[in-house]
């Protein structure tokens, strides 16, 4: 399904500076509209306007608590142990091979912060490492700075393009955003990785399956307040891509590195792994990233697709 979220219309920015442009109210609910989406077309017709263009306060209010109950579900579903159980051992192996330190993993499109939060909270990933989150909206930002500020988190969060960065990134990871980028911008997702110099890259997102749309109807009734946390949360369970869908832009895209599913086998019981990830690395970092996992058990190896 390619029908777009809404909070995908609300905001725009220029690509080059990353100014933040207006955004006609009309020109949203006609574009939902236009999708088959009448009931987001009059959420989207309810938001504040001046003289047709979204308040951008407003918007970003919205988006500041859509975010809080996306961290809240991140929590539930233990979303910052699910990453460290791939990033950990996918480190050992760039230490093994020497590359460069620090070594450098950049949250794209981080939000609020959540996975970079937890993840320097633990302090379990060594001292070597440095944690980015990067996100478009200053809103969010801010508040990820905010929230590590108060928790004391040796971690940084930008206002910027994650694949522009003076510091490039080692590793890039992200959660629930590859769903967001469609046909040729999928594949450009991965190309723009690659062009940055990283090393590697860790992308999860849903998992499809023939459960998840339900699933995430049910959950979002029970545990989400915002109509626009509910709307886009379950539209987010129709549009996420199927495992060789990732993998063939992927491969595409992200020229001189292998690519491999994390948790893309989808079994009987599909509600046990709502979650899997397309993992990218240098193709000479393979052997040493598969030892390092299978080091964690059959839990650990059992899980990795083959890399091509």
């Amino acid at each position: 399904m390619d029908a777009p979220e809404i909070s995908d219309l609300l905001v725009d920015y220029d690509p080059d500076t990353l100014a933040r442009l207006p955004v006609r109210r009309s020109a949203v609910v006609e574009r939902l509209r236009a999708a088959g989406r009448p009931g987001a077309a009059r959420l989207a017709a309810r938001l504040p306007a001046r003289d047709d263009l979204l308040d951008e306060a407003a918007v970003d209010a919205l988006l500041l608590r859509v975010h809080a109950e996306l961290q809240r579900l991140s929590e539930e579903f233990d979303q910052g142990e699910r990453v460290r159980f791939v990033l950990a051992p996918l480190l050992d192996a760039l230490r093994a091979a020497g590359a460069p330190r620090p070594l450098r993993v950049v949250d794209v499109g981080c939000g609020l912060g959540y996975v970079v939060r937890w993840l320097a909270a633990r302090g379990a990933l060594g001292a070597d490492v440095e944690l980015v989150g990067c996100d478009y909206n200053r809103a969010l930002i801010e508040a990820a700075r905010a929230a590590a500020s108060d928790e004391g988190l040796p971690c940084r969060f930008h206002v910027a393009n994650a694949f522009t960065l003076r510091e490039p990134a080692t590793v890039f990871l992200s959660t629930g955003v590859v769903h967001h980028f469609r046909g040729d911008a999928l594949v450009s997702f991965f190309r723009e990785q690659a062009r940055a110099g990283a090393l590697a890259f860790i992308h999860f997102d849903i998992k499809p399956s023939h459960l998840s749309p339900l699933g995430a109807w049910i959950f979002h009734q029970a545990r989400m307040r915002e109509p626009l946390s509910r709307h886009d949360g379950v539209l987010s369970a129709l549009r996420a891509h199927a495992g060789d869908a990732l993998l063939a832009a992927a491969r595409a895209g992200a020229e001189g590195l292998s690519s491999a599913l994390f948790d893309g086998h989808v079994g009987p019981f599909p509600v046990l792994r709502i979650m899997h990830a397309v993992i990218g690395l240098r193709p000479d970092l393979r052997a040493r990233f598969v030892d390092q996992l299978e080091r964690l058990g059959p839990r650990g190896g059992r899980r990795l697709g083959a890399f091509s």
